[in-house]
């Protein structure tokens, strides 16, 4: 195996530089075992999004999700949300903004707008 590259997208990399750096270094430790985790093609260990062919993979980190993508040289990082925000409901649910009438049916979507941060 060559080289392992993490790779943030500028949204994940910004979402990263805005928290604490002690929490930035934590979840930057639990990266550490992903090389050895993205040659299983399995990946059982991770959530997994799918949509239109893409693989997206999830992984938790105290109150955050961080969502990955599998790359030739790595992974992408794409996005780094905290589990009650409604960037992450929408991000986890697939439903675009404007299907305000699906969203409005989920329970899920009222659980989340209820708890406070």
């Amino acid at each position: 195996m060559g080289p392992f590259q993490i790779i943030f997208s500028p949204t994940s990399a910004a979402e990263l530089t805005k928290m604490p750096k002690e929490l930035q270094l934590k979840i930057l430790g639990e990266f550490r075992g992903l090389p050895s985790d993205t040659i299983s093609t399995e990946m059982e260990n991770y959530g997994k999004l799918q949509r239109g062919g893409r693989v997206l993979y999830r992984f938790r980190v105290g109150d955050y999700r961080i969502y990955f993508e599998k790359h030739k040289l790595g992974i992408v990082v794409h996005r780094i949300l905290h589990r009650n925000t409604l960037k992450d409901f929408l991000f986890r649910s697939k439903l675009p903004i404007a299907e305000d009438e699906n969203l409005q049916e989920n329970p899920k979507f009222w659980e989340m707008v209820e708890t406070k941060n």
